[in-house]
């Protein structure tokens, strides 16, 4: 298909999807190209959350008809604004990816306002009714992979002991959390994982000394949900443990150390996102997915991974995929003794406490304020 030549009868579908032809009436009519515009907070080669959506923007570039521009190292303030009037007004950009979870409000918000035949998809799961219905957010159930995860590091710990590096207790962390440390106790039920939250997304000097505290605690396999993961597998593979990744595939940074890791798979989400818009088919507002959907992804495994723990990891991801497995069923106790998902109650996917979690389970090492 060549996006260049979206008829411009593709307009507004439902409350989600705009044609990105429906704007190049106010740029040339000989445009070549249908331009998109990606924001990232960071650098886009992080070997993390910017550099997964850096490899998404690279798969759309591959399409016939499209042009791709970006923005790194963009903050989260009113400068995301002065970017995206850039984008459109000197790029005529008509579909827009802000990347970073603290662009959507009130940034996104009000640029969509301002901007009410374009089109933007903020990545984090913000949007709700109230908000632009040219606006829409997506995101993925990336603690399935975390669970994996789990499973492949409580057979890979010989002390028992696993170690999370963390950046702010909001729900989406605790989540992956959670979920890693309910897989390591379904492969090891001694293990324990010990958190330490570092304040911010992006704190390279603290991520480094968590990750070499938990260590000198006894920790010999670490994970984490930062955005750049770099410092906390580089350093932990120096000191001899053993990492599962995140956002994108890390190994190359410590092929030994590297089991297996939860990755975002935005490389299939974008092109798919496009397609839909091309052939006027509404995008929801608010799209979800997990393994089954493509949108997130679980690493290769490493070397050191047993065949025991890939056999098991591999047979809940099939379970996952099929889509009849849950992690977050009852009865589930908090670290504190609490029981915060009683006996009979299974908490899928889509359930919404689930977006509101506030607690650590049974076997985490750590506190939320």
């Amino acid at each position: 298909m060549d996006f260049a030549k979206i008829s411009r009868r593709h307009l507004l579908r439902g409350s989600a999807a705009l044609t990105l032809g429906s704007v190049l009436g106010v740029r040339s009519a000989a445009a070549a190209d249908t331009t998109i515009g990606f924001i990232y907070v960071g650098s886009r080669d992080d070997y993390g959350y910017n550099q997964a959506h850096a490899q998404g923007a690279a798969a759309l570039k591959k399409m016939r008809g499209l042009k791709v521009v970006e923005e790194e190292k963009v903050p989260e303030t009113d400068a995301v604004e002065k970017t995206i009037e850039s984008m459109v007004n000197l790029d005529g950009a008509s579909l827009l990816f802000p990347t970073s979870f603290g662009y959507y409000n009130p940034h996104v918000i009000k640029m969509a306002n301002k901007f009410p035949k374009l089109r933007f998809e903020h990545c984090g799961g913000l949007w709700s009714d109230k908000d632009p219905k040219n606006a829409g957010s997506y995101f993925g159930y990336i603690d399935e992979a975390q669970y994996v995860s789990g499973i492949v590091a409580g057979y890979s710990t010989k002390s028992g002991k696993l170690g999370f590096v963390a950046a702010k207790p909001i729900p989406q962390v605790l989540r992956n959390i959670n979920a890693f440390t309910l897989g390591a106790r379904l492969a090891n039920p001694k293990a324990t994982t010990q958190v330490i939250f570092t304040g911010d997304w992006s704190m390279p000097v603290k991520e480094a000394e968590a990750t070499n505290s938990l260590i000198d605690q006894g920790v010999d396999v670490l994970t984490c949900h930062v955005d750049g993961p770099k410092t906390m597998v580089e350093n932990a593979a120096r000191r001899g443990a053993m990492v599962c990744g995140y956002h994108v595939n890390q190994s190359p940074l410590a092929p030994k150390a590297y089991l297996t890791g939860a990755e975002w798979n935005w490389e299939a989400l974008y092109p798919k996102f496009v397609k839909m818009i091309a052939s006027g088919e509404a995008i929801p507002n608010f799209y979800r997915g997990g393994l089954k959907e493509e949108i997130v992804k679980c690493s290769p495994y490493g070397e050191a991974v047993s065949a025991q723990a890939r056999k098991h990891a591999d047979d809940i991801k099939a379970k996952l995929m099929a889509g009849d497995y849950t992690i977050f069923k009852g009865p589930i106790m908090d670290n504190k003794g609490k029981t915060v998902i009683t006996a009979g109650t299974d908490r899928g996917q889509k359930d919404p406490e689930l977006e509101k979690m506030d607690y650590l389970v049974e076997g985490v090492i750590g506190a939320t304020s």
